[in-house]
């Protein structure tokens, strides 16, 4: 009866059907919900608040209005992104919340699914075990109207893109996910592995350039260096205020650590980038993959700002992983831990006492992320001359 369960629900037009009704339930989840507060006795907003900021930044752009500055009588907290997404959010909010909304949604939902089913050499099942793997996370980060689902699929897109040597979607990707948020710039690190690296800085800049120009399309030359003066200003005064569900978040709450993130990253970049050394392995198609699942889970954990929603990035990494090694005790129990304090920590499955008492102050969600994220570091260090095909195997 599972066996038949297992092979209904990886298929691909079952795995289609289920992202499309998921993002629409979560869009209508949304809308119905009405209002909240984020403080005690504070305004009233809508549970798609994230979506608001988004595409009031279409409407504050065009009006040539500041970005980067609270607007509480609209929305709560500020937008984070650079003008161009503000531009191009203006796909978005030319509908009516409802409809906008949905369509943000299933973009984020289908991305990430396209990417997956464009990636090589894994198998039909594989691929609808990465995709099943992550639709917790997914989930979470589409009740929030996030882009974190978006940002994992054009990283996973570039990486497959780039298998296929097609170049200039493959850089449109990794350049647009910086556009988005700027730790997509990690993503870069992918060129490494293949060949006509000048072609590919020249399509990244090229691109860099169009999507640089385009807020221009709306405002002024002296518009968009204000813009970029108080983007500045709002980034410094963010990276002070939080840990975040990162590798900071767990040394300050496990051991009362408090350090420069600065040296943080700097450290998780080098450690990052110590696989590297050993350009050889750079033909085989495992070291890329695992590399893939490196970038994805680093760009959450040594995130200061990390939540909740920005999990499916990192689940992504996290799932590519596990279908990609071996599949021994250590791995599984990697695994084991990250479905359960990852994924399922936030959900009802735990009692709120433990997320209230325990997960949450302990940053019990980031811990299974950096402990595979070292042992992904650690294959790719003592990974052997001869590849150990698991993916094509």
């Amino acid at each position: 009866m599972m066996s038949k369960f297992g092979n209904f629900i990886l298929q691909k037009k079952i795995l289609v059907i289920l992202f499309v009704l998921l993002a629409l339930f979560a869009s209508i989840q949304s809308i119905k919900s009405g209002t909240k507060t984020f403080l005690e006795g504070g305004l009233q907003y809508t549970h798609y608040n994230n979506y608001v900021i988004f595409e009031k930044s279409f409407q504050h752009l065009k009006d040539n209005k500041d970005l980067y500055i609270a607007y509480p009588e609209e929305q709560w907290d500020l937008f984070k992104y650079t003008p161009t997404f503000a531009a191009f959010f203006g796909l978005f909010a030319i509908f009516p919340d409802w409809l906008g909304l949905s369509l943000w949604n299933l973009f984020n939902a289908l991305i990430l699914l396209f990417a997956v089913y464009c990636l090589p050499k894994f198998s039909l099942q594989q691929k609808s075990i990465i995709l099943l793997i992550t639709l917790v996370e997914l989930m979470t980060s589409m009740q929030n109207s996030q882009s974190n689902a978006l940002i994992a699929g054009l990283l996973i897109l570039t990486f497959g893109l780039l298998e296929k040597d097609k170049f200039i979607l493959a850089t449109l990707c990794v350049v647009f996910s910086v556009f988005i948020k700027l730790f997509g710039i990690v993503g870069f690190a992918l060129f490494l592995f293949y060949p006509q690296k000048g072609k590919l800085i020249f399509y990244s800049v090229l691109w860099t350039i169009l999507l640089l120009a385009v807020p221009l399309l709306f405002i002024s030359i002296g518009q968009y260096k204000y813009l970029f003066t108080s983007f500045g200003k709002m980034l410094d005064h963010d990276h002070t205020i939080s840990y975040g569900y990162s590798v900071m978040g767990w040394l300050n709450s496990w051991f009362g650590i408090t350090i420069n993130k600065l040296y943080v990253v700097l450290t998780g970049a080098l450690v990052f980038m110590i696989p590297f050394i050993k350009i050889t392995n750079f033909k085989y198609f495992t070291f890329r993959v695992l590399t893939l699942a490196s970038i994805l889970i680093w760009i959450v954990i040594f995130n200061h700002k990390a939540e909740s929603p920005t999990f499916i990035i990192a689940m992504a990494g996290v799932s590519l992983w596990f279908v990609a090694s071996p599949k021994n005790y250590v791995n599984v129990g990697l695994f084991v831990l990250a479905f359960l304090f990852t994924s399922l920590s936030p959900t009802d499955i735990f009692p709120r006492f433990i997320r209230v008492e325990y997960v949450n102050p302990y940053c019990l969600k980031v811990l299974p992320c950096i402990l595979i994220w070292l042992k992904i570091i650690y294959d790719l260090i003592t990974f052997k001359e001869k590849e150990i095909e698991s993916i094509t195997t």
